[in-house]
């Protein structure tokens, strides 16, 4: 697994400063348009062009089962994931609307549901069936773990070959809010009450429960904490694991990564910790709803898009947000400067 660490290209400057230079040149006030300004010349500095484009787009959703929703974290039954997978594939689901309507390319991975499927549309990169419950023993093995990685970065590398100008990652598995909990609670010291969320539609109860459930997992891999890798190991899931691989690899092959919500930004908390030349690849969709997530982003500073009180998965936030950078991209593109429109530039 040497290409976990391999660094990822540095953006180009001075493309961020001739795109800069363009965006104080276009009819508007300087800094009018915002963080549209700001996305659009970090793309520019990235894609390595003046005039970026996000023509392409793919989108891979990574699914796989949880051995923890054994211990009733999760308002649905296991049995869900498969039957989501089993949705996508015939394009029932959010994603694939979203998608469709982004002239995206939409692949689903099998990383471990557990019970496995067999579809000619669905790509099978089996690490185990489902994950152990971490409550009781380590998420997955050193080889479940590596084989889990791989699956991502083969997603990524195969938008590099379709020449994708942004991938997206999502993700399908029940009780995976709980193994991101964690993930976030023992890589940032944080506490499992401020950080765990409802996920699927837990009442106060069952949140509480979860809280619990979150604290033996902390407790059982202590010795695992800050260790982003033994972390994802033995608190994770295969799912989480491939986009994290997926993510380091897309970054590596200068593809810029647009994180989706709770789930995918564990992910991309785990990445920049592995090589943290990532994360100028990163651009954040949009802030979930799940409470947690708000200390991820304080920790990676990176600034949501959106914020539409969302926590769906399956990369459909970051779907939603695709628009929004294709507006920033239309916009740098398409304004007239103050020279070409015959209009005065600021005194």
């Amino acid at each position: 697994m040497h290409w976990l660490t391999q660094p990822c290209p540095t953006p180009d400057a001075a493309l961020y400063q001739a795109a800069q230079q363009r965006q104080a040149q276009l009819t508007k006030p300087a800094g009018a348009l915002g963080e549209l300004e700001t996305v659009v010349m970090r793309l520019a500095a990235l894609q390595r062009r003046e005039l970026p484009t996000l023509n392409a787009v793919h989108i891979s959703v990574f699914a796989a089962d949880h051995g923890v929703a054994d211990e009733a974290v999760s308002a649905f039954p296991q049995a869900v994931t498969a039957q989501m997978v089993a949705n996508f594939l015939h394009g029932g689901a959010a994603i694939n609307v979203l998608a469709q309507a982004l002239g995206a390319t939409l692949e689903v991975i099998d990383v471990g549901v557990k019970t496995a499927l067999i579809h000619p549309a669905l790509i099978s990169q089996r690490a185990g069936d489902g994950t152990a419950n971490s409550a009781l023993h380590p998420a997955m093995s050193h080889a479940q773990l590596h084989l889990a990685l791989q699956a991502g970065a083969d997603a990524a590398n195969r938008a590099h070959t379709q020449q994708a100008d942004l991938f997206i990652g999502g993700e399908m598995g029940i009780a995976n809010t709980t193994a991101a909990t964690a993930l976030y609670c023992a890589l940032l010291d944080l506490v499992p009450l401020e950080v765990t969320g409802a996920g699927t539609g837990l009442d106060r109860a069952g949140i509480l429960h979860k809280v619990t459930v979150v604290q033996r997992i902390l407790n059982l891999h202590r010795a695992a904490h800050h260790d982003p890798l033994e972390s994802l190991r033995c608190m994770g899931g295969f799912e989480i694991a491939a986009l994290t691989g997926a993510y380091l690899r897309a970054a590596q092959l200068g593809i810029p990564v647009l994180v989706d919500g709770f789930i995918s930004t564990a992910a991309a908390l785990l990445a920049v910790r592995i090589q943290p030349s990532v994360h100028p690849w990163l651009f954040l969709s949009h802030m979930s709803a799940e409470p947690g997530h708000a200390f991820a982003i304080d920790a990676l500073q990176l600034r949501p898009l959106l914020d539409l009180g969302m926590r769906l998965g399956e990369g459909s936030g970051a779907a939603v947000a695709v628009p929004l950078l294709r507006m920033a991209c239309a916009l740098h593109a398409g304004m007239a400067t103050f020279a070409e429109a015959a209009v005065a530039g600021k005194f």
